[in-house]
C-alpha cells in the first residue's frame, strides 16, 4: 500500500465510523461560533456548551459583551480554563467587530486571525463550520491522530500538520475529515486509552501494533505457562 492508497483508506475508514460528524460545539450564528471556539482553547467542547448555554442568553451581540463590566464577564465564564484571559479577549474581539466591521464576523481567514484571542485553528474552523470554506483546523486531537497514523512526523509543528494533510486530503473532503479526525481522537484513538485492539485502522498504524506487542507477548506468556503447568 503506497502513501496515496494509505490515506485513502484511512479516509474511508473514518468516514465509515463517523458519517455524520460535525462541529459540537452549540451556536446559531458565526458570532457565537467565534465565541466558543475561543472559549475552547485548553477547555473541553462540553464544558463550553455548558458555559454558553446561559452566556449566549445573556450576550446576544458584540454591543452585549461591552455593555458589562469586565469582571461580570469573568464571573459568567468562571468555569473555563483561563477565563481572566479570554474574557479581556472576548471584549477587546468585540470592540473591533463593532469599530470596523459593524458589529458581524468577518469572513475572511487573514481578518479573523487579527481579532484578539483568534488564531490560525479557530479562524479556520470558523471559516469552514460558519462560512463553509473548506479548511482543516489542528487541534489536539487532529494532531495526535495525524502523528500515530504516521500522516505527519513525530516532530511536525501545528502549522507542518496542517499542511501536510492540506496537501494530502482533496481539497473538497478537508472539513469533513477534519470532523472525522475529532471524532476519531476524541472516542476511539484517545490519548490514554486508544482502542487499538478493535481499531479497523490498526493496518497502516504503527504505533498500535507497537502498542499491541506488549499485550501479545503477555499472552503467549501466559499460554506457555499453562502448557508447562500441564505437562
Amino acid at each position: 500500500m503506497n502513501a496515496k492508497q494509505k490515506m485513502r483508506h484511512i479516509l474511508d475508514t473514518i468516514a465509515d465510523m463517523f458519517p455524520d460528524a460535525e462541529c459540537e460545539l452549540v451556536h446559531s450564528n458565526p458570532f457565537e461560533l467565534t465565541i466558543a471556539v475561543l472559549l475552547s482553547a485548553q477547555c473541553t467542547d462540553a464544558t463550553v456548551n455548558k458555559v454558553t448555554a446561559t452566556l449566549f442568553q445573556k450576550y446576544k451581540s458584540p454591543q452585549d459583551y461591552l455593555s458589562v463590566p469586565l469582571e461580570e464577564l469573568e464571573g459568567d465564564i468562571r468555569r473555563i480554563g483561563l477565563f481572566r484571559s479570554k474574557a479581556s479577549n472576548i471584549q477587546k474581539l468585540c470592540r473591533i467587530l463593532m469599530d470596523k466591521y459593524d458589529g458581524e464576523v468577518p469572513a475572511s481567514h487573514k481578518q479573523l486571525t487579527e481579532l484578539p484571542g483568534v488564531g490560525r485553528k479557530t479562524a479556520n474552523v470558523v471559516m469552514s463550520v460558519a462560512f463553509g470554506v473548506p479548511a482543516i483546523a489542528v487541534d489536539t486531537h487532529v494532531e495526535r491522530v495525524s502523528k500515530r497514523l504516521g500522516i505527519a512526523k513525530p516532530d511536525d509543528s501545528v502549522l507542518k500538520v496542517e499542511e501536510t494533510l492540506m496537501r494530502r486530503i482533496p481539497k473538497e473532503e478537508w472539513s469533513d475529515t477534519h470532523h472525522r479526525l475529532i471524532f476519531f481522537g476524541r472516542y476511539h484513538c484517545k490519548a490514554q486509552s486508544p482502542q487499538c485492539p478493535i481499531c479497523p485502522l490498526l493496518d497502516v498504524c504503527k504505533e498500535g501494533k507497537q502498542r499491541m506487542k506488549p499485550a501479545a507477548r503477555t499472552k503467549n506468556s501466559k499460554s506457555k505457562t499453562k502448557i508447562a503447568n500441564e505437562g
